[in-house]
């Protein structure tokens, strides 16, 4: 009987980890489900609300501070309470409730008040969802899963699926119906997560713990001070910063670039956008998968190096079929995204500090990148045209480049190597 359970434990654990990635990889897809629909909505809101384009970096830019301020909130208080259930139940009940609020608003001041509350709410989202991941993942997979909920979901729900859905939507029914209609998935998900996911993976009461770490699982308390003394942690935050500049300005300029600048139509642009989505999806599971085979660090340092060529391809390459291909193959950053915000931190700090240290990264990354880097963007744009933002971005990735060699590496499966080797 006690072999039978023994055999049984890695099956269970299997099962909960596949069950459970599958949830959080809707969780957080509809979190930028939300998050996207409006730029994709702002066009039918013109006769309402006659957004300038001032307005929409403002709301953009609320949203990203939001979500930033409440992403460190969530995570230290995760930790100090020791639990990421019920944070995580609330988190996407909310979001999707203020994303549907979004619908009632007759103001650009109510819609304000709803974007910011919305980024309030998905702000706590990712690092529950993570944190929960990585102690349910097998180690084989961690690079993978962590890819898969935090890249390629993003990718597919909110670069592909949102802007096909949102919009037939808003043809259809209108713009506020479409807002209304946003808030169906997340009861849904709300209801998943309150039923299947555990509070401790089975995974996670094994022997053998899930994340090595140099400071011990079993610590009951970290401050957040000491989570700072770890290289790793300080230099996945710089990182962070950068590439969310690289991310947020280049999704931001790049539609129109190639309409100003290049004089393409709007149908050439949403073409080649949706490269971008195809490329997310691609490499959102693809590069952390890599990474578990051949180490973070130098998975980051490459595909990285691909990720500065995409905004130069936006300025130099004039053919759209061209570019397109050229963006599936360097629109690299978003898997690289979850190495730095997820992968590498988890496996740098104890369970007790995983939270805290996901949603510095995190927050940090977006008041930087998200909210600040646009901003600067937009005024060199306007200074010395638009092709100054895709250069910022280029310059962004060409920094996580230089940082990425001071990170030390943490993938399991490169550190026996190395042990092997100098035994």
């Amino acid at each position: 009987m006690a072999d039978t359970l023994t055999r049984s434990a890695p099956a269970d654990a299997d099962r909960y980890e596949n069950r459970l990635l599958v949830i959080l990889f809707l969780a957080f897809g509809f979190v930028f489900f939300d998050r996207q629909a409006l730029a994709f909505l702002a066009p039918y809101m013109d006769d309402d609300f006659g957004l300038s384009n001032s307005q929409l970096g403002i709301l953009s830019g609320v949203l990203a501070l939001t979500w930033a301020v409440s992403g460190m909130f969530a995570g230290s208080l995760s930790d100090r309470l020791g639990r990421r259930k019920p944070i995580l139940i609330g988190a996407v009940l909310l979001f999707s409730l203020f994303s549907s609020a979004s619908g009632l608003m007759t103001g650009f001041v109510g819609l304000l008040a709803a974007r910011a509350l919305m980024g309030t709410a998905e702000g706590a989202v990712l690092p529950m969802a993570q944190s929960l991941m990585v102690e349910a993942s097998r180690e084989s997979r961690r690079g993978l899963n962590m890819g898969l909920l935090q890249g390629s979901s993003a990718g597919l729900l909110g670069g592909i699926v949102a802007p096909i859905v949102v919009v037939r939507l808003a043809d259809a029914f209108g713009w506020r119906t479409a807002f209304f209609v946003t808030i169906v998935p997340g009861v849904i998900i709300t209801a998943l997560v309150a039923k299947y996911v555990l509070e401790r993976a089975p995974r996670a009461a094994m022997d053998v713990a899930p994340v090595p770490a140099p400071v011990a699982q079993d610590s009951p308390k970290v401050p957040v001070k000491d989570v700072l003394r770890l290289r790793n942690v300080v230099v996945c935050m710089l990182i962070a910063c950068c590439y969310l500049t690289w991310f947020i300005t280049l999704i931001t300029f790049t539609p129109k670039y190639l309409t100003d600048e290049k004089g393409w139509s709007s149908g050439t642009m949403s073409a080649v956008m949706t490269c971008l989505g195809v490329a997310w999806v691609l490499w959102g599971f693809a590069t952390p998968a890599i990474s578990d085979r051949v180490g973070r660090k130098p998975a980051l340092i490459g595909f990285t190096a691909l990720a500065v060529c995409c905004p130069i391809a936006v300025v130099y390459v004039g053919n759209p079929v061209l570019l397109g291909a050229l963006m599936i193959v360097t629109y690299t950053g978003l898997g690289c995204f979850t190495l730095i915000m997820a992968t590498i931190p988890a496996e740098t700090v104890p369970r007790a500090a995983l939270a805290t240290a996901l949603g510095v990264i995190m927050g940090v990354g977006e008041l930087a990148g998200g909210f600040l880097g646009p901003l600067v963007a937009g005024w060199a744009s306007d200074t010395w045209g638009l092709q100054a933002a895709m250069f910022i971005a280029a310059g962004g990735a060409v920094i996580v480049v230089a940082l990425s060699f001071a990170l030390r590496e943490t993938a399991p499966a490169v550190l026996r190597r190395r042990a092997g080797a100098a035994a």
